[in-house]
């Protein structure tokens, strides 16, 4: 009976946990922490001989609760078994060959192509049915549009947002706070009904399993890989193993993967022989011919010495457990986010407490577990940059955010947007720089840096200043205020509106930025490539009247260059992808603004829609040469898209 109320009670915890994940794109457990409660489940059910009908061992995922169409698998997608021992992956492979490859940790997606077009792509869901996505498939890196094979072809990939990106993207997103790794922004990105949305967030997709394959005339798994990289996909990298190098080969990955920019949680062995996969079968839960290897992170006892909080650019109040410092894989560790209140209340922290730490997947620092529990750490009740109230937002997951439009924190933040890549572009100036302006009071905004001549005499009064730096500095403003209207609107930061979008919403303005000021729903919903979404946030956004009175401030501190579209008919409605350096133009952005101009447009990937690919090095080995190589694509030089620009 005991058994049957500990089950009760962990089927609870787990399906709770299951919706928060596949359904909320959401995560109140770790994976470390759900695996024990699953394998304490599991290991109930094995001695007490009862497995209960809601029972997650015998159930996959979640059911989607999105407004997204949903649609059933024509193959149920099971989960695989897991093991933490190399000694049982050994045992399992026997005598067989088999490929060992990344378990990627984004979203699972199910493709499938006809007469040569991506006609479908829906979401893994609960393994049963899954919400459609197409729209938004056709936007990530990694998926060709169209592909050189007329039949029907059914593809199973991870869709994911690499650490490079997700820390570029979080910090523009309002909703960061839902958002506190690759995997859950990859969902919400990949789940939302915005296509510009999710391709502004670089999602990007890999292949790791083909349905069907003898029926397209393989034989082994490692053929059917081989095949979908040569006709365009962006397949997994698998390694081939034995019995006898599978421990050598899944260390030398492991440790090229600790190093990646790819999100991982794992690895995954799968026999290679598809007749012998297809004998074997599956169970309910699992299919026999592949399993996952978790790695089993190590935990580290220290000792909590306090929660800091952290204002962010979008005002979220932000705490962060700090701890005596330990060693995790090679690098000290003293600070691991702890994203909301909802994760902070869990673990009941209080200072001096005794906790244990890891690194999730060998990268993030987390808190594993509270072992002393004296939950004294109070929330604060004003922001600790400006000491103005804190509103307490319930809706999700509970966060903190601060109520000052003008807090210096979400100044610092937007200021630091501005003056960057994505802003204006001031050359030489760097995050530091500006937080040590704004943190001595010497500029609050955009407009203040823009008059930094104001301030010479404060400024000559900071350390590390001195008459040349700050005319250097003051050079590099002035030259930053020269400006296009595309690097104008990106640079004010608009929820969604990045480089690419802001050059759309450019030329349609003609490239006249007073007309920002009269642009209606109706002429930005004619905008390609802008979704109902975006489009909404932009007006709402622009129509806002602090945000009028700082771009108008701007503006007049300002020179717009002029520019006039021109159609061009070796350009206009053309595809081009740039790699390598460039040489004749100031940079690839010149580049890209010219050929914009002339009505041609720059995408990221090679694909089969693409018309031309830009590289001065023609015998280059590089992914987009082969690619374009293996497409037919013209490959052209700097020097031959200068001369169809006519410049």
């Amino acid at each position: 009976m005991a058994n049957i109320t500990r089950m009760n009670e962990l089927i609870d915890i787990l399906s709770k946990a299951n919706k928060a994940y596949y359904s909320d794109a959401n995560e109140i457990m770790s994976n470390r922490e759900y695996d024990e409660l699953y394998d304490e489940l599991q290991a109930l059910e094995e001695e007490s001989g009862i497995v209960l009908a809601a029972s997650p061992t015998v159930n996959v995922g979640y059911e989607a609760s999105s407004s997204l169409e949903k649609m059933a698998h024509e193959k149920k997608m099971l989960s695989l078994n897991k093991t933490k021992s190399v000694d049982e992956l050994v045992e399992w492979l026997g005598e067989q060959e088999g490929l060992l490859s990344p378990k990627l940790d984004g979203l699972t997606v199910v493709i499938t192509y006809d007469e040569g077009s991506l006609k479908l792509a829906v979401t893994r869901g609960d393994g049963v049915e899954g919400e459609v996505i197409t729209k938004n498939a056709k936007t990530f890196i990694g998926i060709p549009l169209k592909i050189p094979y007329a039949g029907r072809l059914v593809l199973r990939g991870e869709a994911y947002i690499t650490y490079g990106d997700f820390n570029k993207l979080n910090e523009e997103i309002d909703d960061a706070a839902k958002y506190k790794n690759p995997r859950n922004l990859c969902s919400g990105s990949v789940r939302n009904l915005d296509p510009s949305i999710t391709k502004e967030r670089r999602v990007r997709f890999k292949v790791f399993s083909m349905l069907g394959g003898i029926e397209h005339g393989f034989n082994k798994k490692r053929e059917c890989m081989k095949w979908l990289g040569d006709i365009g996909f962006d397949v997994v990298h698998t390694e081939m193993v034995t019995g006898e190098n599978l421990k050598d080969t899944m260390n030398s990955l492991m440790e090229e993967l600790q190093n990646g920019d790819i999100p991982v949680d794992g690895l995954v062995l799968t026999y290679d022989d598809i007749k012998t996969c297809n004998l074997l079968g599956e169970t309910a839960k699992y299919p026999k011919d592949s399993i996952a290897f978790k790695w089993s992170d190590e935990l580290y006892d220290t000792e909590l010495t306090g929660v800091e909080w952290n204002t962010s650019r979008t005002g979220l109040v932000n705490p962060v457990a700090v701890f005596s410092p330990v060693e995790i894989s090679g690098t000290t560790v003293k600070r691991a986010a702890l994203h909301n209140l909802d994760i902070l209340d869990g673990l009941a922290l209080g200072k001096g407490d005794k906790i244990r730490v890891y690194k999730a997947n060998m990268i993030i620092p987390q808190v594993y577990e509270n072992i002393t529990r004296s939950g004294n750490i109070e929330y604060p009740k004003v922001c600790p940059v400006c000491g103005c109230g804190l509103k307490l937002e319930t809706e999700g997951a509970r966060v903190l955010r601060c109520v000052n439009d003008d807090c210096p924190a979400k100044n610092a933040k937007r200021i630091v947007h501005f003056a960057g890549k994505s802003g204006i572009n001031i050359k030489g100036i760097s995050e530091k720089t500006i937080e040590k302006l704004i943190a001595t009071g010497i500029i609050r905004n955009e407009v203040d840096l823009l008059d930094i001549e104001n301030y010479k005499d404060e400024i000559l009064k900071l350390d590390g200043f001195k008459e040349k730096s700050f005319e250097n500095l003051k050079k590099a403003i002035d030259g930053a205020k020269t400006m296009t209207l595309q690097r104008f609107i990106s640079a004010m930061a608009f929820t969604g509106i990045g480089y690419t979008n802001a050059g759309k919403i450019a030329a349609a303005l003609g490239f006249d930025v007073m007309k920002l000021f009269e642009l209606t729903p109706e002429k930005i919903n004619n905008i390609e490539g802008l979704g109902e979404v975006l489009t909404e946030s932009f007006m709402a956004e622009l129509s806002d009247e602090n945000m009028k009175r700082r771009m108008r401030e701007i503006i007049k501190r300002c020179k717009f260059k002029e520019i006039t579209r021109t159609r061009n008919d070796e350009v206009d409605g053309k595809k081009f992808v740039i790699t390598g350096n460039v040489n004749i133009f100031k940079n690839r952005d010149d580049l890209k603004q010219k050929i914009e101009i002339s009505g041609g447009q720059v995408v990221s990937s090679v694909s089969s829609n693409t018309d031309f690919l830009i590289n001065n090095d023609r015998e280059s080995t590089s992914s987009k040469n082969k690619k374009a190589k293996e497409l037919g694509i013209a490959i052209i030089s700097e020097k031959d898209i200068a001369e169809m620009l006519g410049e």
